[in-house]
């Protein structure tokens, strides 16, 4: 298993195409120059010890260099030992609401990008905990199955926008029972879902139902409300300028709100608690508080243990290489030369 420390470097190998462009526009200078100095035949009597290959070469060994030095800056780590461990924790499902009215801008940037660094904040503060991510609109998406790589927990989060379910509407009873069908240890004390929303329930008589079912299944459902109760307009973009405003089938501009009033049932039904998320800071210490007061199961995860530093072979090369970039000179070698591949022991 290879891991990547600091991938930001991989930009420097645009120097590379760069040097190359260069290294061709001068030679194209150096031969038009040339051809005004002297005919051809004249210059290899002036200079018979110049090699051609060996400025190709110089180049060749200028650009494995520097490639290698960023794969240094890169420090690549091996994993070397794949290994069990135990780990204690909860499992969490995040459903977040990807509908339309998550595109209202009355919390900063927009419903959805706050929801989506709500719960990358909340990710962080977890040690060992199990995730899962669901997506959900007029219908529910498994965006992610219950894992403990956080990593891939967040690359799939910030993928998420509002285009990727082309049902719309919101349906957070479909979100409860999808989420009911990640959770596949029956032993596990504590499993936990939290529906990240504006409350725009457009299911609100099944919502319950799915609500009871789940606790049933000793699932506690948290709910944090991202948007304003005074409501918000939902502003249709194009390459990030307002073109216009949402509107519904008599023309009036839709205003969404936030309904903390379902949220608020939800959780209570739940067996969890309402969250209002517009202070990140505040949620993420309450939720934190509330997971860390839950009974944690133990389980087993595979994981690469041992990651080793591989930095040092790459610098180590590409030093040498510039090294050699550096003290070969243009000149022909003596194996070169009694090769006389220009007969330049012919010209007199």
């Amino acid at each position: 298993m290879i891991q990547l420390d600091e991938k930001i470097y991989f930009y420097l190998l645009s120097i590379i195409p760069v040097m190359v462009v260069i290294y061709l526009l001068l030679q194209i200078w150096k031969k038009r120059t040339q051809k005004k100095f002297a005919a051809p035949h004249l210059l290899k009597r002036l200079s018979p010890n110049k090699s051609k290959f060996k400025s190709i070469l110089k180049l060749i060994f200028l650009v494995l260099g520097i490639s290698f030095l960023v794969l240094g800056l890169v420090n690549p780590k091996i994993g070397t030992k794949l290994e069990t461990v135990k780990r204690e924790g909860v499992d969490i499902v995040f459903a977040i609401d990807v509908s339309k009215s998550m595109l209202a801008e009355d919390i900063a940037p927009n419903r959805l990008e706050k929801s989506k660094r709500l719960v990358s904040e909340i990710i962080n503060q977890l040690a060992s905990d199990r995730i899962g991510i669901i997506a959900y609109a007029g219908q529910a998406f498994p965006q992610l199955p219950i894992t403990t790589d956080y990593g891939a927990a967040k690359m799939f989060l910030q993928s998420m926008n509002t285009d990727m379910l082309s049902s719309q509407g919101t349906a957070i009873n479909e979100a409860i029972e999808l989420a009911s069908t990640y959770f596949d240890d029956e032993e596990q004390t504590n499993r936990v879902l939290f529906i990240v929303s504006d409350g725009e329930d457009h299911s609100e008589g099944s919502t319950l139902d799915a609500v009871e079912l789940a606790v049933e299944e000793g699932i506690r459902i948290f709910t944090i409300g991202v948007g304003k109760t005074k409501g918000s307009p939902i502003p249709i973009k194009r390459n990030g300028i307002v073109e216009s405003l949402k509107k519904d089938s008599q023309g009036e501009v839709v205003i969404t709100r936030l309904n903390e009033e379902i949220l608020e049932e939800i959780a209570d039904e739940g067996d969890g608690e309402y969250v209002n998320g517009s202070n990140t800071d505040d949620a993420v210490d309450f939720i934190k508080e509330e997971l860390n007061q839950m009974d944690k199961k133990e389980f087993e995860a595979k994981q690469f243990a041992e990651y080793k530093d591989q930095f040092q072979w790459f610098l180590g090369i590409g030093l040498l290489f510039l090294f050699l970039e550096v003290f070969l000179l243009d000149r022909k070698t003596k194996w070169l030369k009694k090769l006389n591949l220009f007969n330049e022991q012919e010209i007199h």
